[in-house]
């Protein structure tokens, strides 16, 4: 549990933030993160809430992006209740423990929830590698955001006092930040290669970000990728150069 970290994007209650701090000691994870909160995050409600969890949300660090949340983190979970185009291929919280318990030892996992009342962007959800949503009854689907953050936990508990760990000797993840950097230089290049439509470069681009996130990548793959996109720079260059000369 001490290499997950629970991220709230833009959290609109401070009660539900106190909360949230609340089930996290519960379940004994204590990486709290919080992406442009609300003014009164800190506020005695929250803190009230929070009871013994307090110190959890005076440290808790805050980021103007989701991006700069998840800089040091191999894996992101997001949740969602919406369905449909770039949103494919959803995980349970059983599911999605079980695969965070699996990665490698030392390995950073963000499990990352959106706003109360309209969840996470699919820009916020391109910086995931899997979705995660909750099988809720129809009638009344949205959850509580602490009784969400709960209900994954408890998944995340189960699994780790079950001994549910795989072993895993893969090499570990990259970070997020170096994935991402890997995905612009990729979306540069492939615009200048002509391959995007500019008018919507990140219709494609998404169905990479999931094929990508679904197998994973680890340092030595980003690096390569990274290499093939600058060989794409240079041929790209030279094609154009030549075709100037003419």
């Amino acid at each position: 549990m001490d290499n997950i970290s629970i991220v709230l994007v833009e959290p609109q209650g401070p009660i539900n933030v106190g909360a949230v701090c609340r089930c996290m000691m519960n379940f004994g994870c204590s990486d709290l993160r919080l992406v442009n909160p609300c003014p009164g995050y800190r506020s005695l409600d929250a803190r009230r809430m929070a009871l013994k969890a307090e110190s959890m949300l005076t440290r808790a660090p805050v980021f103007q992006t989701l991006q700069q949340a998840l800089a040091d983190c191999h894996l992101a979970f997001g949740t969602t209740r919406r369905f449909g185009k770039y949103r494919e291929d959803f995980l349970n919280p059983e599911q999605a423990a079980g695969h965070a318990l699996a990665q490698s030892p030392g390995s950073r996992v963000a499990f990352v929830f959106g706003r109360e009342d309209r969840g996470l962007h699919t820009s916020e959800l391109d910086l995931c590698q899997f979705f995660i949503t909750i099988p809720t009854h129809s009638a009344y689907p949205s959850m509580n955001l602490s009784h969400a953050v709960s209900l994954l936990l408890y998944e995340l508990r189960k699994g780790a006092l079950d001994d549910a760990r795989i072993g895993n000797d893969d090499p570990a993840p990259a970070l997020a930040a170096d994935v991402e950097n890997m995905f612009q230089h990729m979306r540069r290049s492939l615009l200048a290669a002509d391959y995007l439509d500019p008018q919507n470069p990140d219709h494609v681009l998404r169905s990479f970000r999931r094929l990508f996130g679904r197998t994973g990548l680890n340092d030595r793959e980003v690096r390569i990728l990274q290499g093939l996109w600058s060989r794409i720079d240079w041929i790209e260059g030279e094609r154009k150069r030549l075709s100037g000369r003419k």
